[in-house]
C-alpha cells in the first residue's frame, strides 16, 4: 500500500459520507474505509455509547488515532467522522490528500437525521444544533477540501459522480 487514499471525504453527519464513499470506492476501483465503523470495530461498542460513558474529549482522542490509521494504512477511500476535523493534527493529516467535503442545507441536514437515536450531539433541538455544529466546522471542511460538492436534491449516484467531476477538474 502507498499509504496515500485515493480520496478522503469529510462532512457533517447525515451527509451521506458512508453511501458515496462506498459507491465512490467502486467507480475508482479502490477499497473503502469508514473511520467510524473502524472505531466501533476497535471499541465494540457504538459512537453514542462512547460518548455517553467517556464523553466527547474521550471520543475525539479515539477518533483522531482510527483517521491517523486510516490515512496511514488505506490506499482507498475514506470517509471521517462529522467531527473529526474539529482536532488541528487530523487537519494537518489531511494535508497533500484529495478531500471532498460533502456539504448540505440545514433543512436537509435535519430531515436525514433527525429521527436518529444514533447521532448523540442531535439529541436536543436537531435543527438548532445542527447549525450551531456547522457554525463551528464548515470553516474547518472547507479548509481542508480540495473539492466540495454540495448533496441537496442529489442521489448517492448524483453526488458520486459530481465528486468524481470535482476531483478531474482539480487534476487538470
Amino acid at each position: 500500500m502507498s499509504g496515500v487514499p485515493a480520496v478522503v471525504l469529510v462532512g457533517p453527519m447525515g451527509v451521506g459520507k458512508s453511501t458515496v464513499g462506498r459507491l465512490l470506492a467502486g467507480r475508482l476501483g479502490v477499497g473503502y474505509r469508514d473511520t467510524d465503523e473502524d472505531i466501533v470495530a476497535a471499541q465494540g461498542r457504538t459512537i453514542a455509547e462512547i460518548f455517553v460513558d467517556e464523553g466527547e474529549e474521550a471520543f475525539r482522542a479515539i477518533e483522531k488515532a482510527a483517521v491517523r490509521a486510516a490515512l496511514t494504512e488505506h490506499d482507498g477511500v475514506v470517509a471521517l467522522g462529522g467531527g473529526a476535523v474539529l482536532d488541528p493534527d487530523t487537519r494537518g493529516l489531511l494535508a497533500g490528500h484529495r478531500v471532498v467535503y460533502l456539504s448540505m442545507r440545514a433543512e436537509e441536514a435535519v430531515r436525514r437525521t433527525a429521527l436518529n437515536v444514533a447521532r448523540p450531539l442531535l439529541a436536543v433541538n436537531p435543527r438548532k444544533r445542527w447549525r450551531e455544529l456547522m457554525e463551528a466546522r464548515r470553516h474547518l471542511y472547507e479548509e481542508v477540501a480540495t473539492a466540495v460538492v454540495a448533496t441537496d436534491g442529489r442521489t448517492p449516484e448524483e453526488v458520486t459522480q459530481a465528486a468524481l467531476d470535482a476531483l478531474e477538474e482539480k487534476q487538470t
